[in-house]
């Protein structure tokens, strides 16, 4: 019997795929935009990360969660995303954690106990405001690659302050800033700086924060951002994009019983 176990995380914008060893070291990791199959994207995944592994053989069991976790035909199982970056950041920290989780269509606050027991958890599913999603149309607006954002920001020599979280409402307000010759680097700054705004408006983010998902994979001023609002560091997982995915793999490998994130 294989000795591999799979995570996947079907995102709206990426597919996150982790394999680790019984011992929840992680052997393999593979990421793919999730495109409009995200069965085969998931497959496609799975393959690269078989490979990288060396040629593992198929695991021994599948857990997928995420957006599209029902459409990973060979998982045996489907837990909630909440449970799953919940296991994911606890597991490489083992101490009571806020977790901010700033997706492409969703943000999420996840508070853990010093056992990784769930104390509650709240989400953004109203619109794009503060995710990926928002950044996203930040960047057409402004005619940028997405990749181009962080290094602008960082540059910045002022911040162009943007007085709506709204995306609609964004865009005409950027249009305007546009009209008035601010700074693109700082347009973007003042974007960032919304999407933090819009995380902290969410929960006040005691404790130790934790800061994951693709945006802060991409964008790490957003966490020097967060932090400086907070007022103290927040920490960032190796790997951040993957933790749901890590998550979801160490559940596949029974390794979720002795942390106990609560119900999924």
């Amino acid at each position: 019997m294989s000795n591999v176990f799979c995570g996947v995380d079907v995102g709206a914008s990426a597919t996150k795929l982790v394999l680790v060893a019984a011992d929840g070291r992680v052997l393999a990791r593979a990421l793919e935009p999730s495109g409009v199959d995200y069965a085969k994207t998931a497959r496609r995944c799975l393959e690269v990360a078989l490979a990288e592994a060396g040629g593992a053989s198929s695991p021994a069991a599948t857990i997928s969660t995420g957006y599209g976790r029902a459409n990973v035909d060979f998982a045996g199982g489907a837990r909630t995303e909440i449970h799953c970056h919940g296991l994911g950041c606890w597991h490489g920290l083992r101490q009571a954690i806020t977790i901010v989780d700033i997706g492409g269509q969703d943000n999420k606050v996840i508070h853990l106990d010093d056992a990784g027991r769930r104390r509650e958890f709240r989400m953004n599913r109203k619109c794009a405001a503060g995710t990926g999603a928002f950044i996203e149309e930040i960047a057409l607006r402004l005619a940028l690659p997405v990749g181009a954002l962080d290094a602008l920001a960082a540059s910045a020599k002022e911040t162009v302050s943007l007085g709506s979280f709204c995306t609609v409402f964004a865009k005409t307000e950027i249009l305007a800033c546009l009209r008035r010759g601010a700074p693109v680097e700082g347009i973007v700054r003042g974007a960032f700086e919304s999407v933090v705004a819009r995380i902290v408006e969410m929960d006040p983010l005691e404790g130790t924060v934790v800061a994951t998902g693709g945006v802060v994979a991409h964008n790490p001023v957003i966490v020097e951002i967060l932090a400086a609002k907070l007022g103290r560091p927040v920490l960032t997982p190796v790997a951040p994009q993957f933790t749901g995915a890590l998550g979801a793999a160490l559940t596949a490998a029974g390794l979720h019983e002795q942390t106990r994130p609560g119900p999924a």
